[in-house]
């Protein structure tokens, strides 16, 4: 997981739920327990008015049944009863109770204890204990009541509390996300800040952003500047070493046609000095390529550059019986210097004229994620095997026609400088070569790759 928004929203959340899990657990217990103290004391405040009727009546079954008025003990099985047993064997039961007694442990303590244990109808949770009258007489008291209460309780408590944690929950994952949309926003910011920074030549001011992402942006800076000078100094480079090397090789291919002219034979040397001229293009392309592909925010127009390469190829001698089609609209910009993506085409539709028998065309189009364009032709084509060779530095597959068999390498090396990818195929209308390039529609200083 690489983006910082999800790994924090995650984390915040496994963390909530955490959390929300382990407070819920100990409010469930909590409660529950309450729910149980709350339970025995009202049991146990039965418990006492029964024993005070008890004594107030002196073990009178109707007297007590006067004193104890609480409906539940006149309804039968309502899930209320009590009881007491004299030590002859004499017992006195709630009318509640019907034909049954209360089935509780043996008491033989003046000390209340609980008990559960099975009722008439269901489960039952009792208080039972020894009393003494004053005459002198010893009785066991029991009170009991149905867990079916208890349980309804607590039941209504969980549900109550998962409703809230739900709430809760809800209000936790709204907040942590947008607490991390507040505390990415700076970051987001530095980087949209970073690719406008690089085309107007401006710095970032370490002022703009939290004292946390400061330190960074000074950072950012020296960078930034660091990189314009490589670039900058990139340039000048390959621009003075293609004036250096420029006049040599016109002063040697002079020569050598002055040489040629007097039925001197030199096509070896002609061939040579073709191929020192190719190598010196492709490098120097790939100088400028690398310090300007995936840097340049620039956006060339496809159509108007295949347009005017279209002019000069149909003019060409060897063209005068092909065809050319372009079909491109004019609303696709690609993000390349306009002159390296000349220089693709340029080598491209050489090659693609060169081995042509009688048409070539030009596609392209765009998605969201590249902008990609094709020539292809109806010409012998490249073999799946070869292909890769066709692609690389001198890979000449037919030495019968003239040429360095550096056309496409020279288009690999732009494309890779632009974060792109060339890939040869078999043209599925023409069934010659099909040459695709596609160039990411978005990209910082992305990586290429070459099919």
């Amino acid at each position: 997981m690489r983006s910082l928004r999800q790994r924090a929203i995650v984390g915040g959340l496994l963390w909530a739920g955490l959390i929300i899990a382990i407070g819920g657990v100990a409010l469930f217990y909590y409660f529950d327990a309450l729910s149980l103290h709350r339970f025995d004391t009202a049991l146990r405040d039965r418990y006492l008015q029964v024993v005070a009727a008890l004594g107030n009546s002196g073990g009178d079954a109707d007297a007590m049944e006067g004193l104890l008025t609480d409906p539940a003990y006149q309804r039968t099985y309502s899930g209320r009863y009590w009881q007491v047993i004299a030590s002859d064997g004499e017992a006195i039961a709630s009318r509640s109770l019907f034909d049954t007694l209360l089935d509780h442990p043996q008491v033989d303590t003046i000390d209340p204890d609980y008990w559960n244990g099975p009722g008439p109808e269901g489960h039952l949770r009792g208080i039972a204990s020894m009393v003494q009258l004053d005459d002198g007489t010893a009785w066991t008291v029991a009170v009991a009541e149905s867990l079916d209460s208890l349980d309804a309780e607590r039941s209504q408590i969980r549900q109550s509390l998962l409703t809230t944690f739900a709430f809760i929950g809800a209000l936790g994952v709204a907040g942590a996300m947008l607490q991390m949309s507040a505390v990415i926003r700076p970051l987001n910011k530095l980087r949209k800040d970073v690719a406008h920074r690089w085309d107007s030549n401006d710095t970032l001011d370490p002022a703009d952003y939290p004292d946390e992402v400061a330190p960074l942006v000074t950072d950012i800076n020296t960078l930034l500047h660091r990189n314009r000078e490589i670039v900058e100094r990139g340039r000048r480079q390959a621009a003075d070493l293609a004036h250096a090397l420029r006049t040599p090789t016109a002063i040697l291919r002079n020569e050598l046609d002055a040489l040629t002219s007097q039925g001197i034979e030199l096509d070896r040397a002609h061939e040579a000095l073709d191929r020192v001229d190719a190598q010196l293009q492709r490098s120097l392309a790939r100088i400028r390529a690398e310090n300007t592909g995936a840097t340049t925010k620039t956006q060339t127009r496809l159509s108007k550059s295949v347009d005017r390469l279209a002019r000069l190829f149909r003019s060409m001698p060897n063209a005068k019986d092909k065809s050319l089609k372009v079909d491109l609209s004019d609303r696709i910009h690609i993000p390349m210097d306009a002159q390296d993506l000349e220089e693709i085409l340029g080598n491209t539709l050489e090659n693609a004229f060169k081995w042509a028998r009688k048409a070539v065309r030009v596609i392209g189009g765009e998605s969201p994620d590249d902008i990609w364009f094709a020539i292809e032709d109806d010409g012998p084509g490249i073999p799946e095997e070869s292909r890769r060779e066709a692609l690389r530095s001198g890979g000449r597959l037919d030495t019968s026609m003239p040429g360095t068999g550096l056309g496409l390498a020279i288009a690999a090396d732009l494309m890779h400088a632009y974060g792109g990818r060339i890939a040869l195929s078999q043209s599925e209308d023409l069934g010659g070569l099909r040459v695709t390039f596609s160039v990411p529609a978005r990209r910082g200083l992305g990586a290429s790759e070459t099919e």
